[in-house]
């Protein structure tokens, strides 16, 4: 077959080898800029969140993958002496994680720490196709998108699982929440192939054979998949999906609708086969909405910058209003309304998904080869303008150690250490712990709380308030010997792991307490078989 019959039928032409290139046996490899500068991110980013001390969820996730290599196949619940059956927690990537943990012998909180390159990894390539689905032919896109959607948040610190912001990402690259977004980008990336090979407006089709019914197939055990891994991630991925298909798809044929529920139905089956909880229960179970009500807080201060991505987004919705991104920011606005206005609050953690389409619209825009009219300049200069903004006021604390930071930046959280109570306890003994930090950080370790502090849709939410008034009760100082010793009993209750406020009951041992913060850690009941050591 000729050259150029090669070329009509879409099939790929080997170019000849001339020179010293023919020794090599063919083109040399040069790598694009995204990759240069992802690689760099990776490494940056990667070393930054190593030295971010475990903090805020990271307890309760360093739990889920301890209760897990304690048993695999039915591990108890994440932070407290109960069952576990029914946790989202227990995903595919969580009992990945577990069955690592158990073939290794490594301490859950190190096999979280040690899921941040892979989860970013993932995350970083995702960016990359999906990008390069929406603008093929702009090698710099990636970069762009990559530093919008890092920097472009706002002035005040957004921290929260699932937020691409800089600093945020240094504490939560080792989270589910990360490698589900990572996993929504390849989707978004495959959907917008499969909708705009068939007729739409994307020419770039991806892989030979994707737009057969497997790809379909494939792609809805990915949605599926990252259904399990995060739900409410899975949200935002299902609109995205909506936008892609809505805007590019052309010709709704039999055949294509046909296609497109192979998709729904494989992600669905996947979704029902889980063993270990049942998603599709989620939606109705409110435990988790008062927990995130603050995330619409604030709002206006933690992302206010992404504004700058609009007229971006206009100039898109101009050309066409069934441009994905349009749909998608308007989708995704409408859903974060609702959880407002419903009072479903979880779905405010669709926040940080939401600002991907300004920002990445903007990046696009911002990608195009020069020269520029005055408007692209005008909104590169206020794009520049605003990346140095988020950076020096929230995002540059987190790659600037302080001991080279000569401005003092607001760096991340560091929550105390608690090595030295947990050297004590053993992994499921259960703990009472007063304060802010020591019922988020010490199930991390291994032992059990008395009384959970997250709400967990595997847990009647009654039982956790009934303990936690429990808990109030020991630690009163009114409370009599006899009613703490039937919370003891009531919950197996070991150990006391009190600040320096708090006053140890007279039949607790101090056993050792912390210098930095003055916590002091007390056993209420001696091991089975032993006596009680000091």
């Amino acid at each position: 077959m000729t050259r150029t019959a090669q070329t009509e039928v879409g099939l790929p032409v080997r170019r000849t080898a001339r020179g010293a290139t023919a020794l090599r046996g063919g083109t040399p490899w040069h790598p694009t800029p995204y990759q240069v500068f992802g690689g760099l991110f990776w490494l940056v980013l990667c070393l930054a969140s190593w030295r971010v001390p475990m903090c805020c969820d990271f307890g309760q996730h360093a739990a889920v993958v301890e209760r897990l290599k304690a048993n695999l196949l039915h591990p108890a619940h994440p932070t407290a002496d109960l069952p576990g059956e029914g946790s989202p927690f227990y995903s595919p990537y969580t009992v990945a994680q577990g069955a690592f943990a158990r073939l290794t012998g490594l301490a859950g909180w190190e096999v979280v720490r040690l899921s941040a390159p892979l989860n970013l990894w993932v995350l970083l390539t995702g960016i990359g196709r999906f990008v390069r689905v929406l603008a093929p032919r702009r090698p710099w896109a990636p970069v762009c998108a990559l530093l919008a959607m890092v920097l472009l948040w706002g002035t005040e610190r957004a921290w929260s699982s699932g937020y691409l912001g800089l600093m945020s990402m240094t504490g939560n690259l080792g989270y589910p929440s990360t490698f589900a977004i990572g996993l929504t980008f390849w989707a978004w990336a495959l959907t917008g192939t499969l909708a705009g090979g068939i007729g739409g407006p994307v020419r770039y089709v991806g892989p030979s054979g994707l737009r057969s019914l497997s790809g379909y197939k494939g792609l809805g055990v990915l949605y599926g998949l990252i259904l399990l891994v995060h739900p409410i991630t899975a949200s935002a991925a299902a609109l995205g999906a909506l936008a892609f298909v809505a805007g590019w798809q052309r010709g709704w044929r039999a055949a294509v609708v046909a296609r497109w529920a192979v998709t729904g139905a494989a992600a669905l089956m996947v979704a029902h086969l889980w063993p270990y909880f049942d998603v599709l229960t989620l939606p109705g179970n409110h435990s988790m909405d008062a927990l995130h009500r603050r995330l619409y807080e604030g709002v206006p201060g933690h992302y206010w910058l992404a504004l700058i991505g609009v007229p971006a987004l206009w100039l898109r919705a101009r050309r066409s209003w069934r441009d994905p991104l349009v749909l998608m920011f308007a989708l995704d606005c409408l859903a974060v309304a609702f959880g407002w206005v419903s009072g479903h609050y979880t779905y405010g953690r669709i926040l940080g998904l939401a600002l991907v389409a300004p920002q990445f619209a903007l990046a696009i825009e911002l990608a195009a080869a020069r020269p520029w009219p005055v408007w692209r300049r005008a909104l590169g200069m206020v794009a520049a303008v605003g990346a140095c903004v988020g950076f020096v006021t929230v995002q540059a604390g987190a790659v600037v150690p302080r001991s080279l930071d000569p401005v003092r930046f607001d760096q991340p959280p560091r929550w105390p250490s608690y090595d030295w109570a947990a050297r004590h306890i053993k992994p499921g003994e259960v703990v009472i712990a007063d304060g802010y930090y020591a019922p988020r950080l010490i199930p991390g370790y291994g032992p059990n709380l008395a009384a959970p502090v997250w709400p967990d849709a595997g847990l009647d939410e009654r039982e956790r308030v009934r303990r936690l008034a429990a808990v109030r009760g020991y630690l009163d100082p009114a409370s009599t010997r006899a009613r703490r010793s039937a919370v003891v009993r009531r919950y197996h209750v070991r150990w006391l792991l009190l600040t320096r406020w708090s006053r140890v009951p007279e039949e607790a041992t101090v056993v050792d307490w912390s210098r930095r913060t003055g916590e002091v850690l007390a056993r209420v009941a001696p091991r089975s078989g032993q006596k009680g050591r000091r």
